[in-house]
């Protein structure tokens, strides 16, 4: 590559917003071993760095430590067909749908869930707040999600989108969607769990910032992902020009 063209590529790198840091995350997962998890620890394997839900087994897995208000950082594939959902607030219980509180891992598009109810999309509250959905990419790719809570406000971010984004408090006080009772919502801690329902669903990159009783709900990381995302495309767009 000739030298002008170098010293200009180097000049729009650098131009360029880096994605931010993550200043008080602490990581879940060592990418090695189950160490710090509990329950079914046989339905779960280890795997390229990933937590990966044994498809003949499963069930739920969970941190040792409970957690009461946080954003949780991860990532997670969904296999053609997969179910799973991540736990938070949960007891070590089975049913953490309605015992805890169950943010849902879909491969929404299947031809098997064409007639779910909206509160069974990828990254609903289950059964209490319906997602919005389009943001999940195709099944076997990675997905980037956020999950952020604080007291009963809820805000799930999935590859850059917000998908929900309210109170369960108040909208769930006249009964919640599902019509059933969800004394989970009244938990104000719990373990965070990964909920197996027989299909090899992955995770990896699980980080999480607990937040103080003093800290306020967190912004959104939307904006800065979208962003980064873009930089990348510009990026990419400005430097074909130029080969």
């Amino acid at each position: 590559m000739p030298l002008c063209r170098s010293l200009f590529v180097l000049l729009v790198v650098a131009a360029i917003p880096l994605p931010a840091a993550e200043p008080g995350f602490t990581p879940l997962f060592d990418g090695k071993t189950l160490k710090g998890w509990i329950g079914a620890t046989d339905g779960y394997v280890v795997k390229d760095g990933a937590i990966v839900c044994d498809q003949k087994k499963g069930g739920n897995l969970f941190t040792e430590k409970e957690y009461a208000d946080f954003v949780l950082r991860l990532d997670v594939l969904i296999p053609p067909d997969g179910n799973n959902g991540i736990g938070i607030r949960a007891p070590q219980q089975n049913d953490v749908s309605v015992s805890g509180i169950e943010i849902q891992v879909l491969d929404d598009p299947a031809e098997m869930y064409k007639t779910i109810k909206p509160w069974q999309h990828h990254g609903s509250v289950y059964g209490v707040i319906p997602a919005k959905q389009g943001s999940l990419r195709p099944a076997g790719q990675w997905n980037r999600e956020e999950i952020a809570v604080k007291g009963s406000r809820i805000r799930v971010t999935v590859n850059g989108r917000v998908v929900v984004d309210g109170d369960w408090a108040d909208l769930a006080k006249n009964g919640t969607p599902d019509g059933k009772k969800h004394p989970g919502l009244d938990r104000t801690t719990g373990h965070i769990g990964f909920l197996g329902h027989g299909a090899p669903v992955e995770y990896r990159n699980i980080r999480i910032k607990e937040l103080g009783p003093n800290d306020l709900f967190p912004a959104s990381h939307a904006t800065t992902a979208r962003r980064s995302t873009w930089n990348r495309g510009w990026l990419r767009s400005l430097l074909n020009r130029f080969r």
